[in-house]
């Protein structure tokens, strides 16, 4: 079994309150639930309306189909034209772990 998780730093467009960034933050990680099947949630930088953090994650039986997952994920979120992606942070947990 293997768990997989990405961490994503964003920098919002022209957001100027919490309001407008709930409604960028908000389909976004609907998106990813709908498309790729992963448990993602905002998990830091709740306070502040510029910037956002999403986590995501999923758990697969083979290292190349949940690496090939978070691969697309990825692609998907930088592809994304009302956030700039800052940083990824990327952890595979394996059964040796």
């Amino acid at each position: 079994m293997y768990v997989g998780t990405l961490s994503f730093d964003l920098l919002l467009g022209d957001v100027a309150s919490l309001k407008q960034k709930r409604s960028v933050v908000r389909p976004i990680v609907a998106e990813l639930h709908r498309r790729y099947a992963v448990a993602v949630a905002e998990v830091g930088d709740q306070d502040l309306y510029r910037r956002a953090e999403i986590g995501l994650s999923s758990v697969s039986g083979d290292h190349g189909h949940l690496s090939g997952l978070l691969d697309a994920c990825e692609r998907w979120m930088a592809d994304r034209p009302e956030v700039d992606l800052l940083s990824v942070r990327r952890r595979v947990h394996g059964d040796e772990d």
